[in-house]
């Protein structure tokens, strides 16, 4: 058939320029562009491989540091506390020596007051058994007559507060 030999006369330089071009696409592509794409994406996994390295670096100083802050805070919040509990010893051996301190001042006062009511209990016991004696003086003159002497009335009156 005459058609078929058109198709192989015809066709035949288009095959062959058609398998030229793809045979210069296949070396520039696969030869040329292929290798430098593979490079492309070789860089690119060690920069990300390198990034990822990296991170992991700074995470582990970052938890290193964290470890390290905690224990520096632990040991600030653990001085401080000593801090505070020496500050609370010295303001309560402050405040004791300022309780005793008002207690002796307070303890003096008392017994400066109980030896004045003392001196003043003695003048007026000494007043009322003056008062006493002349009382007992006169009311025995009154009621009996007879005339007792001061001396006498006051060692009587004596006698009766110190037996009650």
């Amino acid at each position: 058939m005459p058609q078929f030999d058109q198709i192989l006369t015809t066709y035949s330089s288009q095959i062959f320029w058609m398998l030229l071009v793809f045979a210069i696409l296949y070396i520039v592509v696969g030869k040329g562009m292929v290798s430098k794409i593979d490079a492309n994406v070789e860089a690119r996994d060690r920069k990300i491989a390198d990034d990822l390295a990296a991170a992991e670096r700074a995470r582990a100083e970052a938890d290193g540091l964290g470890e390290s802050g905690s224990a520096d805070l632990a040991a600030a919040r653990a001085e401080a506390q000593a801090k505070a509990s020496d500050a609370k010893a010295k303001a309560a051996k402050d405040a004791e020596a300022r309780v005793a301190k008002a207690d002796a001042e307070i303890a003096a006062k008392v017994a400066a007051s109980e030896a004045t009511l003392a001196k003043a209990t003695a003048d007026a016991m000494a007043s009322i058994e003056g008062v006493a004696a002349e009382a007992a003086a006169e009311i025995v003159a009154k009621v009996s007559g007879a005339k007792v002497t001061a001396a006498q009335a006051a060692s009587a009156v004596k006698t009766v507060l110190a037996h009650g």
